[in-house]
C-alpha cells in the first residue's frame, strides 16, 4: 500500500498532469480517474499549452513538478526502446536548472568539508554561482598562486530531499506497474532504479573527480579532448574543485564560425573521440549534450573539444564491449546474418531464437536506410530501431547499453550540428577497425598473458587435485546412475573418455604454460624451445579430444 504521507504529493502529481492535459497518463492509473471530475478546480498550467504536442506538455509538467522529476524525464529520454520517439525527443530538452541557494551556505559547506577557512583555501571565492542545478551549484574561485578554478558544492540537505523524492517516485512506479496497461513494456520500477543509481553517483563529488581524472589520463595529449584538472587537496565527497576552462558551447555555431574553427574537422573528431572512449578505453562521458561539450576557441589550427561535468560516466563489461564492437563492424558491412548470430552468441537473446527470422527482421530495419546516401544515414536512429526490433525476440538489454545508446544519440547530434553533411559511417568504420585491431592483436594478448601469469602460477599447484576430484565425482555419479550391465559398460566407456580428455587437457595446459614461461622469463634461449613446448601442448589437447564416429 502507498504510505499515507505520500498521498498528498501523489495528488499534486496527478493535478499537474491533468492541468497539462496528459489524460492518457492519468487514465492509465485507475486510482486517479475520479480526479478528472475535479479538472475545473485544477490550477492552470504555467505555460500556454494550446496546440502543444504531448511530449512538450509532459516536459513542461515535469519541470513544474521539480528537480527529481526532471531527472526522471532525462532518464526516460534515454529509453527510446520504451518511450515514443516524439516524447523522448522532447524529454531530451529538459534542463536541470533551479534557483541557486545562498552563496554564504556554499561557503559554510566548503569550510566544513575541507576543514579550513575560505581565506586559507582560496585567494578569492565568488559567492554568486556561475550555474545552479538540482544537485549542486558551481562557484568561481582563485587559488593563492593565481590559477582560476571552479568549486562545485552539493546543495544543503539534498540527501534527505532526494531520499523523500525517490520514495515518491517508487510509489508512482508501483502504481504504474499495477495499473498501466503497458507496464510490462515501460517497466516503471526499472526506470526508477536507474534514476536512483544516477542520483547516488551524482551525490558523491569525489567519485566525479575520480572520473574526470581517469578521462584526462585517457586523453593525456589533449589534442582531441581537453579535461580540466582536479585539485584533490580541495576536494571531498561534497566539494569538488576543478581547473577553470573557457570555451564555446558545441551548439553555438555562430560563435564557432566567428572563432575561425573548422567545423567539419571538429565533427569528425567528435565521432572519433566517442569510439575511442567506448572501445579503446571502455570509459565514456555519458552526458555529452552541448552544455557539457565545449569547443576550445584558442585552437584554430587543431580544433579540440573540452569536456565538463563528469557525474554520469559509462563503461561496459568486457564481453559486451567485444560483442558490441563486432555488431557495429557487421552493421557497417551490412552483414545481417552475422548481426543475428552475434546477438545470440553474446547471450543477449535466448539460444533457441531462429537465426533466419532474426536476420530477416534486421534486414527489414536496415535496408531502407541503405537506399539513402551514407551521409544521410543516422547511425544512432538505426541502432535504436534495431534494439526495438530485437525486443520482439526477447532481447535482454543491459542498462550500460542503454546509456551507450543515449550517448551515441548525443554525439551524433553534436556532429550533425557542426557538419550537417558528415558521413558518420565513413568516419566511424576505420576508427573502430583500427581500435579492434590494436585491442585484440597478438602483442596485446601476450601482454595480457604476462599480466595474468603470476595468478596462473599461484593456482597451478592446485590443478592436479582439482582434476582428481573432478574424475572421482564423474565416476561416482555415473556408477550411481545405472545398474544395467550394458548401460554400466557404456557409462564406464564414457567415463574413460572423459578421464582421458581431462588428463590430456592437464598435460596440454602444463606444456602451454611452460612455453609461456620460457618465452617470457627466458627469452635468451630463443623461440624454438617455447615453440616446441607449445606444439606439444596442442598435440596433447588433440590426443585427448574425442573423435567423431
Amino acid at each position: 500500500m502507498t504510505p499515507l504521507k505520500v498521498v498528498p504529493r501523489l495528488l499534486r502529481v496527478a493535478s499537474v498532469l491533468l492541468a497539462y492535459r496528459l489524460d492518457e497518463l492519468v487514465d492509465a492509473a485507475h486510482l486517479y480517474r475520479p480526479l478528472k471530475l475535479l479538472r475545473p478546480l485544477v490550477a492552470r498550467p504555467r505555460t500556454d499549452i494550446r496546440g502543444m504536442p504531448r511530449g512538450a506538455r509532459l516536459r513542461h509538467a515535469l519541470t513544474e513538478l521539480g528537480p527529481i522529476f526532471v531527472k526522471a524525464g532525462q532518464v526516460l529520454s534515454t529509453r527510446r526502446d520504451l518511450v515514443p520517439v516524439d516524447v523522448a525527443d522532447e524529454l531530451a530538452l529538459l534542463q536541470d536548472q533551479v534557483a541557486p541557494f545562498p552563496g554564504s551556505a556554499a561557503r559554510t559547506i566548503v569550510e566544513q568539508e575541507l576543514k579550513s577557512t575560505i581565506d586559507r583555501l582560496y585567494a578569492q571565492f565568488d559567492e554568486t554561482p556561475l550555474a545552479s542545478a538540482s544537485i549542486a551549484q558551481v562557484h568561481a574561485a582563485t587559488l593563492h598562486d593565481g590559477r582560476e578554478v571552479v568549486v562545485k558544492v552539493l546543495r544543503p540537505g539534498i540527501d534527505a530531499q532526494i531520499a523523500r523524492d525517490v520514495k515518491l517516485l517508487r510509489s508512482l512506479g508501483e502504481l504504474a506497474r499495477r495499473w498501466h496497461p503497458n507496464a510490462d513494456k515501460i517497466r516503471p520500477l526499472d526506470v526508477v532504479a536507474e534514476v536512483e543509481k544516477m542520483l547516488e553517483n551524482e551525490l558523491d563529488l569525489q567519485r566525479e573527480g575520480a572520473s574526470a581524472s581517469l578521462l584526462k589520463r585517457n586523453f593525456d595529449s589533449g589534442t582531441d579532448l581537453y579535461v580540466p584538472a582536479v585539485h584533490w587537496e580541495l576536494t571531498s565527497a561534497r566539494v569538488l574543485t576543478l581547473e577553470r576552462v573557457h570555451g564555446i558551447s558545441s551548439d553555438d555555431i555562430a560563435a564557432i564560425d566567428a572563432a575561425g574553427l573548422d567545423r567539419k574537422a571538429l565533427a569528425a573528431k567528435g565521432v572519433r573521440v566517442f569510439y575511442e572512449q567506448v572501445f579503446r578505453d571502455n570509459f565514456f562521458h555519458a552526458d555529452a549534450h552541448p552544455g557539457n561539450i565545449w569547443v576550445d576557441p584558442t585552437r584554430t589550427g587543431e580544433p579540440r573539444f573540452i569536456a565538463l561535468d563528469f557525474g554520469i560516466m559509462g563503461s561496459l563489461p568486457e564481453a559486451d564491449q567485444y560483442w558490441l564492437a563486432q555488431n557495429f563492424i557487421a552493421l557497417f558491412e551490412r552483414d545481417y546474418a552475422r548481426i543475428a548470430k552475434l546477438h545470440v552468441d553474446a547471450g543477449w537473446m535466448p539460444a533457441d531464437v531462429r537465426l533466419d527470422e532474426l536476420e530477416a527482421a534486421v534486414r527489414t530495419v536496415c535496408e531502407p536506410y541503405f537506399t539513402r546516401p551514407l551521409a544521410q544515414i543516422s547511425l544512432a536512429e538505426l541502432v535504436v530501431k534495431l534494439f526495438q526490433t530485437a525486443r520482439r525476440f526477447q532481447l535482454t538489454l543491459q542498462p550500460q547499453l542503454i546509456l551507450l545508446q543515449k550517448t551515441l544519440l548525443n554525439i551524433e547530434g553534436v556532429g550533425r550540428m557542426l557538419d550537417p553533411e558528415i558521413d558518420i559511417w565513413a568516419v566511424a568504420h576505420p576508427v573502430l577497425k583500427r581500435i579492434l585491431r590494436e585491442r585484440y592483436s597478438p602483442r596485446r594478448t601476450l601482454r595480457e598473458v604476462r599480466r595474468r601469469l603470476p595468478e596462473w602460477l599461484h593456482e597451478a599447484p592446485q590443478l592436479p587435485e582439482l582434476v582428481r576430484d573432478a574424475l572421482r565425482q564423474i565416476a561416482r555419479g555415473e556408477q550411481r546412475a545405472t545398474s544395467d550391465p550394458l548401460a554400466l559398460k557404456l557409462s564406464l566407456d564414457s567415463a574413460h573418455r572423459q578421464h582421458k580428455l581431462l588428463a590430456c587437457s592437464m598435460l596440454g595446459s602444463t606444456f602451454l604454460i611452460g612455453s609461456i614461461l620460457l618465452w617470457t622469463l627466458a627469452p635468451q634461449h630463443g623461440i624454438w624451445l617455447p615453440l616446441g613446448a607449445g606444439i606439444a601442448g596442442l598435440l596433447a589437447f588433440a590426443t585427448g579430444w574425442p573423435r567423431s564416429r
